[in-house]
């Protein structure tokens, strides 16, 4: 018998189908409603039928509506306080495992089992995924909506594990519905169209990698686009061009990891992003035996804002010469290599505002924590609107040393420690 996922996605449609005719709930009923009788229902065929009109329905709301739905949410569905309790009084009158399991079954809200059984629906992984970019959007203006995300966090964070996710890599070959998301979902370096796409993928010097689900098997959750080249990097304009010299790939001795796009916003801070460095890492020493470095060639996204604010407040340890720089690139933003960025840079990057405060810098956060060393730092790296915008011009390399990638992942993790190069370290103390 065929137990394909396709397969599998098919007979379930055909059971919802089935309880859409068994269900006697209709349009009318209020969606919260109709979450009750799902966290309630038995019979499988209706379940489905009533988690997927609660998708439905709940994917039509207008914003205010959507809002006023995950308020209900969090209001109807939290933990039951009386079953609570008495887990609590049987745990303190006999103390043991299975109180305590009794007790810890008895604290989950029924929001997550509402949350499981909407998942089971066809297609209700892709629906709740974009569900909670809804609910991260509505955080600032309803805090208390925290709580929920919390929910989804707990269930995502083991339905999203490494042993669940299919590294696969993306070429020319690949079905064109993958390719167009390749395309949207570029975050760091923009995708100009089909020609664009294919120097990045087909090219025998480039690779591009994507982690898949297998509820979203056309839908990358991450992927990295990677350079084979001669040499480190300083800047992203020749790996980008239209008329580079191709490398050959049996000449490449470094690969660059340039672009890392997370592509669902609804997955944010469900952390598969170190692995797949890691897991691409293994295959490119596995198809090519030459190359010895690998390293990263990132953006600075927060270090044109750092600066500017820190100069607002006349931080006493920004140098004169670095004050007049961020004064001057105010008036005239644009991509300098003016030595005082150089060492501006350094200080936002590797010299934190206390011991163990970690890094300020996102990208920096997420190669460090993966045990990745701060290596150097590139003037003029990228002229773009964008590369403006964030860093006047400025990117670094993060280097991936495979022999101290667990030493270096263990001082940022337990000692927020900034492994950086020593050059970088003393640039970041300078006084003058």
């Amino acid at each position: 018998m065929d137990m394909t996922p396709s397969f599998l996605s098919d007979l379930l449609t055909r059971v919802a189908i089935i309880g859409r005719g068994l269900s006697t709930q209709t349009d009318r009923t209020p969606l919260a409603d109709l979450c009750a009788t799902l966290v309630t229902g038995r019979g499988e065929a209706t379940s489905l039928a009533v988690a997927r009109t609660i998708l439905d329905r709940y994917a039509a709301l207008a914003p205010e509506g959507k809002r006023a739905f995950l308020c209900e949410l969090l209001t109807r569905f939290g933990p039951d306080p009386a079953r609570l309790d008495a887990a609590l009084a049987a745990h303190q009158a006999d103390p043991g495992p299975a109180s305590l399991r009794a007790l810890h079954a008895a604290s989950e809200p029924a929001s997550q089992e509402l949350i499981r059984r909407l998942n089971r629906t066809p297609g209700g992984t892709a629906d709740l995924v974009a569900l909670r970019a809804d609910l991260l959007g509505l955080l600032r203006e309803a805090p208390e909506l925290a709580a929920l995300d919390g929910d989804f966090r707990h269930l995502f964070t083991s339905w999203f594990n490494r042993g669940f996710l299919e590294l696969r890599r993306i070429d020319w070959s690949t079905p064109a519905e993958v390719l167009e998301k390749i395309i949207a979902y570029e975050a760091v370096h923009e995708i100009r169209g089909w020609d664009d796409l294919r120097r990045r993928v087909a090219a025998p010097d480039r690779r591009l990698y994507a982690f898949f689900h297998p509820a979203l098997r056309h839908d990358p959750l991450i992927f990295v686009e990677v350079a084979l080249t001669a040499a480190v990097p300083g800047a992203i304009g020749p790996i980008l061009a239209e008329d580079r010299p191709p490398v050959a790939p049996g000449a490449a001795t470094t690969a660059v990891f340039y672009s890392i796009s997370n592509c669902q916003k609804g997955l944010r801070g469900i952390s598969f992003g170190n692995f797949l460095i890691k897991q691409v890492v293994e295959e490119l020493r596995r198809d090519f035996d030459t190359l010895t470095t690998f390293v990263t060639l990132s953006p600075v996204p927060g270090l044109r804002s750092w600066a500017e604010a820190e100069a607002a407040r006349d931080d006493p340890r920004l140098t004169p010469g670095q004050r007049a720089l961020v004064a001057h690139l105010a008036q005239s933003p644009e991509a300098t290599d003016d030595p005082a960025l150089a060492s501006l840079a350094a200080r936002y990057l590797a010299m934190p505002d206390s011991p163990g405060a970690g890094a300020r810098d996102p990208v920096a956060r997420f190669h460090l924590g993966n045990g990745a060393r701060l290596d150097r730092i590139h003037l003029m790296a990228d002229p773009s609107a964008n590369g403006v915008k964030a860093s006047w011009g400025v990117m670094v390399n993060y280097l991936y040393d495979l022999g101290a990638i667990e030493r270096n992942h263990e001082a940022f993790a337990t000692r927020g420690e900034i492994i950086a190069a020593p050059a970088i370290q003393r640039l970041g103390r300078a006084t003058k």
